[in-house]
Protein backbone atom coordinates (compact mmCIF):
# COMPACT_ATOMS: atom_id res chain seq x y z
CA UNK A 1 0.00 0.00 0.00
CA UNK A 2 1.33 3.47 -0.94
CA UNK A 3 1.85 6.15 1.72
CA UNK A 4 -1.06 8.23 0.41
CA UNK A 5 -3.36 5.21 0.74
CA UNK A 6 -2.31 4.83 4.36
CA UNK A 7 -2.87 8.59 4.81
CA UNK A 8 -6.40 8.31 3.46
CA UNK A 9 -7.19 5.36 5.72
CA UNK A 10 -5.72 6.95 8.84
CA UNK A 11 -7.52 10.23 8.13
CA UNK A 12 -10.83 8.39 7.87
CA UNK A 13 -10.06 6.76 11.20
CA UNK A 14 -9.17 10.21 12.63
CA UNK A 15 -5.68 9.09 13.71
CA UNK A 16 -3.22 11.97 14.28
CA UNK A 17 0.07 11.44 12.45
CA UNK A 18 3.22 13.08 11.17
CA UNK A 19 4.08 13.13 7.48
CA UNK A 20 7.88 12.78 7.18
CA UNK A 21 9.48 13.88 3.89
CA UNK A 22 13.10 13.76 2.75
CA UNK A 23 13.12 17.34 1.55
CA UNK A 24 16.65 17.31 0.09
CA UNK A 25 19.60 14.95 -0.18
CA UNK A 26 23.25 15.94 -0.52
CA UNK A 27 25.74 13.19 -1.22
CA UNK A 28 24.88 9.56 -0.58
CA UNK A 29 21.72 8.57 1.29
CA UNK A 30 19.58 5.42 1.42
CA UNK A 31 16.58 7.12 -0.22
CA UNK A 32 16.07 9.88 -2.75
CA UNK A 33 14.58 13.33 -2.09
CA UNK A 34 10.80 13.13 -1.93
CA UNK A 35 10.66 9.81 -0.06
CA UNK A 36 7.93 9.84 2.57
CA UNK A 37 6.74 7.94 5.59
CA UNK A 38 3.88 8.33 8.04
CA UNK A 39 4.37 8.09 11.80
CA UNK A 40 1.59 7.66 14.36
CA UNK A 41 1.93 7.26 18.10
CA UNK A 42 1.99 3.48 17.69
CA UNK A 43 3.07 2.65 14.14
CA UNK A 44 4.87 3.82 11.02
CA UNK A 45 4.15 3.34 7.32
CA UNK A 46 6.61 3.61 4.47
CA UNK A 47 10.33 4.30 4.79
CA UNK A 48 12.83 7.11 4.32
CA UNK A 49 15.80 4.77 4.43
CA UNK A 50 15.85 2.88 7.71
CA UNK A 51 18.63 2.93 10.28
CA UNK A 52 19.45 5.87 12.51
CA UNK A 53 17.92 8.33 10.02
CA UNK A 54 14.48 6.74 10.14
CA UNK A 55 14.61 5.98 13.87
CA UNK A 56 15.58 9.57 14.64
CA UNK A 57 12.80 10.95 12.40
CA UNK A 58 10.30 8.60 14.06
CA UNK A 59 11.33 9.72 17.54
CA UNK A 60 11.10 13.39 16.53
CA UNK A 61 7.67 12.80 14.99
CA UNK A 62 6.31 11.13 18.12
CA UNK A 63 7.66 13.94 20.26
CA UNK A 64 5.72 16.39 18.06
CA UNK A 65 2.53 14.36 18.48
CA UNK A 66 3.01 14.27 22.25
CA UNK A 67 3.90 17.95 22.63
CA UNK A 68 1.49 19.42 20.08
CA UNK A 69 3.97 20.51 17.41
CA UNK A 70 2.98 21.36 13.85
CA UNK A 71 5.99 21.74 11.54
CA UNK A 72 9.71 21.06 11.95
CA UNK A 73 12.75 20.93 9.67
CA UNK A 74 15.83 18.92 10.67
CA UNK A 75 19.23 18.44 9.02
CA UNK A 76 20.74 14.99 9.67
CA UNK A 77 24.24 13.83 8.73
CA UNK A 78 24.84 10.24 7.70
CA UNK A 79 28.45 9.91 8.79
CA UNK A 80 30.35 7.94 11.41
CA UNK A 81 31.06 11.14 13.37
CA UNK A 82 27.44 12.29 13.51
CA UNK A 83 25.46 11.68 16.73
CA UNK A 84 23.63 8.38 16.35
CA UNK A 85 21.28 7.23 19.06
CA UNK A 86 19.91 4.37 16.98
CA UNK A 87 22.98 2.99 15.21
CA UNK A 88 25.64 4.36 12.86
CA UNK A 89 24.93 5.20 9.22
CA UNK A 90 28.02 5.98 7.17
CA UNK A 91 26.50 6.69 3.76
CA UNK A 92 28.42 9.96 3.83
CA UNK A 93 25.54 12.23 2.84
CA UNK A 94 23.32 14.77 4.52
CA UNK A 95 19.55 15.09 4.37
CA UNK A 96 16.90 17.61 5.31
CA UNK A 97 13.82 16.06 6.83
CA UNK A 98 10.49 17.90 6.96
CA UNK A 99 7.98 16.77 9.60
CA UNK A 100 4.36 17.92 9.27
CA UNK A 101 1.65 17.05 11.77
CA UNK A 102 -1.62 15.93 10.19
CA UNK A 103 -4.47 15.94 12.68
CA UNK A 104 -7.84 14.95 11.17
CA UNK A 105 -9.61 15.70 14.44
CA UNK A 106 -11.31 19.04 13.89
CA UNK A 107 -12.44 21.26 16.76
CA UNK A 108 -16.20 21.76 16.98
CA UNK A 109 -18.00 25.07 17.42
CA UNK A 110 -21.78 25.17 17.82
CA UNK A 111 -23.65 28.43 17.27
CA UNK A 112 -27.04 28.41 18.97
CA UNK A 113 -28.96 31.06 17.07
CA UNK A 114 -28.23 31.99 13.46
CA UNK A 115 -29.74 35.44 13.37
CA UNK A 116 -27.82 38.56 12.32
CA UNK A 117 -24.83 38.03 14.62
CA UNK A 118 -24.91 34.24 14.38
CA UNK A 119 -24.95 34.35 10.60
CA UNK A 120 -22.07 36.84 10.49
CA UNK A 121 -20.05 34.68 12.90
CA UNK A 122 -20.86 31.56 10.88
CA UNK A 123 -19.48 33.23 7.74
CA UNK A 124 -16.21 34.10 9.51
CA UNK A 125 -15.75 30.72 11.18
CA UNK A 126 -16.65 28.76 8.05
CA UNK A 127 -13.31 29.66 6.47
CA UNK A 128 -11.51 27.64 9.19
CA UNK A 129 -10.94 23.85 9.11
CA UNK A 130 -13.44 23.11 11.89
CA UNK A 131 -16.73 21.34 12.51
CA UNK A 132 -19.32 24.12 12.56
CA UNK A 133 -22.75 23.32 14.00
CA UNK A 134 -25.53 25.81 13.29
CA UNK A 135 -28.56 25.44 15.51
CA UNK A 136 -31.82 27.38 15.49
CA UNK A 137 -35.40 26.68 16.52
CA UNK A 138 -36.61 28.73 13.53
CA UNK A 139 -36.65 26.74 10.29
CA UNK A 140 -36.14 29.81 8.08
CA UNK A 141 -32.85 30.64 9.80
CA UNK A 142 -31.28 27.34 8.76
CA UNK A 143 -33.00 26.97 5.39
CA UNK A 144 -30.89 25.28 2.72
CA UNK A 145 -30.69 28.37 0.49
CA UNK A 146 -29.48 30.51 3.37
CA UNK A 147 -26.84 27.98 4.39
CA UNK A 148 -25.56 27.27 0.89
CA UNK A 149 -22.74 29.91 0.80
CA UNK A 150 -21.11 28.36 3.89
CA UNK A 151 -20.54 24.99 2.23
CA UNK A 152 -18.02 26.55 -0.16
CA UNK A 153 -15.48 27.10 2.63
CA UNK A 154 -13.26 24.81 4.73
CA UNK A 155 -15.57 24.14 7.66
CA UNK A 156 -17.68 21.00 7.76
CA UNK A 157 -21.18 22.35 8.29
CA UNK A 158 -23.90 20.60 10.28
CA UNK A 159 -27.32 22.23 10.48
CA UNK A 160 -29.92 21.58 13.17
CA UNK A 161 -33.45 22.91 13.19
CA UNK A 162 -34.32 21.89 16.71
CA UNK A 163 -37.36 23.10 18.65
CA UNK A 164 -35.75 21.66 21.80
CA UNK A 165 -32.13 22.80 21.73
CA UNK A 166 -30.71 20.98 24.75
CA UNK A 167 -30.58 17.74 22.77
CA UNK A 168 -28.00 19.28 20.45
CA UNK A 169 -25.95 20.40 23.47
CA UNK A 170 -25.91 16.81 24.65
CA UNK A 171 -24.64 15.61 21.28
CA UNK A 172 -21.63 17.95 21.21
CA UNK A 173 -18.31 16.08 21.36
CA UNK A 174 -16.20 16.40 24.47
CA UNK A 175 -14.16 19.61 24.29
CA UNK A 176 -16.62 21.22 21.89
CA UNK A 177 -17.16 24.98 22.05
CA UNK A 178 -20.49 26.79 21.87
CA UNK A 179 -21.75 30.33 21.55
CA UNK A 180 -25.31 31.06 22.68
CA UNK A 181 -27.04 33.84 20.74
CA UNK A 182 -30.63 32.84 20.07
CA UNK A 183 -33.48 35.27 19.40
CA UNK A 184 -35.08 34.47 22.77
CA UNK A 185 -33.53 35.00 26.22
CA UNK A 186 -35.51 32.04 27.51
CA UNK A 187 -33.86 29.84 24.86
CA UNK A 188 -30.46 31.31 25.73
CA UNK A 189 -30.94 30.37 29.37
CA UNK A 190 -32.20 26.91 28.47
CA UNK A 191 -29.14 26.18 26.30
CA UNK A 192 -26.81 27.63 28.92
CA UNK A 193 -28.26 25.38 31.62
CA UNK A 194 -27.76 22.33 29.40
CA UNK A 195 -24.16 23.35 28.65
CA UNK A 196 -23.28 23.89 32.31
CA UNK A 197 -24.60 20.45 33.23
CA UNK A 198 -21.77 19.06 31.14
CA UNK A 199 -18.31 19.31 32.61
CA UNK A 200 -16.39 18.43 29.46
CA UNK A 201 -17.14 21.35 27.12
CA UNK A 202 -14.68 24.03 26.09
CA UNK A 203 -15.58 27.69 25.52
CA UNK A 204 -19.12 28.63 26.56
CA UNK A 205 -20.01 32.07 25.29
CA UNK A 206 -23.20 34.05 25.81
CA UNK A 207 -24.10 37.13 23.82
CA UNK A 208 -25.52 40.00 25.83
CA UNK A 209 -24.91 42.88 28.17
CA UNK A 210 -23.63 42.86 31.73
CA UNK A 211 -27.22 43.40 32.89
CA UNK A 212 -28.42 40.31 31.00
CA UNK A 213 -25.61 38.25 32.50
CA UNK A 214 -26.41 39.42 36.05
CA UNK A 215 -30.02 38.37 35.58
CA UNK A 216 -28.94 35.00 34.19
CA UNK A 217 -26.55 34.44 37.08
CA UNK A 218 -29.33 34.92 39.61
CA UNK A 219 -31.54 32.41 37.80
CA UNK A 220 -28.72 29.90 37.39
CA UNK A 221 -27.82 30.11 41.08
CA UNK A 222 -31.46 29.46 41.91
CA UNK A 223 -31.26 26.36 39.71
CA UNK A 224 -28.44 25.05 41.89
CA UNK A 225 -25.42 26.01 39.81
CA UNK A 226 -22.32 27.19 41.68
CA UNK A 227 -20.11 30.24 41.21
CA UNK A 228 -17.51 27.89 39.74
CA UNK A 229 -20.09 26.84 37.14
CA UNK A 230 -20.87 30.45 36.28
CA UNK A 231 -17.16 31.21 35.90
CA UNK A 232 -17.12 28.88 32.90
CA UNK A 233 -19.31 31.31 30.95
CA UNK A 234 -17.89 34.18 28.90
CA UNK A 235 -20.33 37.09 28.71
CA UNK A 236 -20.25 39.42 26.91
CA UNK A 237 -18.50 37.67 24.04
CA UNK A 238 -15.77 39.03 21.80
CA UNK A 239 -12.40 40.65 22.34
CA UNK A 240 -12.66 44.39 23.16
CA UNK A 241 -11.52 45.46 19.72
CA UNK A 242 -14.22 48.03 19.02
CA UNK A 243 -17.28 49.72 20.51
CA UNK A 244 -19.33 48.84 17.44
CA UNK A 245 -22.45 46.73 17.93
CA UNK A 246 -22.73 45.91 14.25
CA UNK A 247 -23.22 42.14 13.72
CA UNK A 248 -20.09 41.95 11.58
CA UNK A 249 -17.97 43.68 14.22
CA UNK A 250 -19.23 41.40 17.00
CA UNK A 251 -18.62 38.38 14.76
CA UNK A 252 -15.02 39.34 14.03
CA UNK A 253 -14.29 40.10 17.70
CA UNK A 254 -15.80 36.76 18.76
CA UNK A 255 -13.96 34.82 16.06
CA UNK A 256 -10.72 36.40 17.27
CA UNK A 257 -11.55 35.26 20.81
CA UNK A 258 -12.14 31.71 19.61
CA UNK A 259 -9.20 31.52 17.22
CA UNK A 260 -6.50 30.30 19.67
CA UNK A 261 -8.84 27.49 20.72
CA UNK A 262 -9.42 26.38 17.12
CA UNK A 263 -6.06 26.61 15.39
CA UNK A 264 -3.69 26.71 18.35
CA UNK A 265 -1.60 29.52 19.83
CA UNK A 266 0.92 31.50 17.82
CA UNK A 267 3.98 29.46 16.89
CA UNK A 268 7.17 30.49 15.15
CA UNK A 269 8.05 29.27 11.70
CA UNK A 270 10.26 26.19 11.77
CA UNK A 271 13.96 26.88 12.02
CA UNK A 272 16.68 24.62 10.74
CA UNK A 273 17.80 22.37 13.56
CA UNK A 274 21.46 21.97 14.42
CA UNK A 275 23.16 19.44 12.21
CA UNK A 276 23.54 16.02 13.67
Amino acid sequence: MQWFEHLSRLSEQKVPLVLVTLLSVRGHAPREAGAKMLVTAEASYGTIGGGNLEATATALARRMLAEGGSLELHTLRLTEKAPAEHGVQCCGGEVEVLLEVVNPLRPTVALFGVGHVGWALAKVLSILPIELWLVDSRAEMVAEERMKPLYQNQARIRVFQAPILDGVVGDLPSGGHLVVMTHDHAEDLFVLEAALRRGDLGFIGLIGSAVKWRNFQQKLLQQGFSQADLARVTCPIGLPLTQSKAPEAIAIATAAQLLPLLVGPKTQRPEREQRR
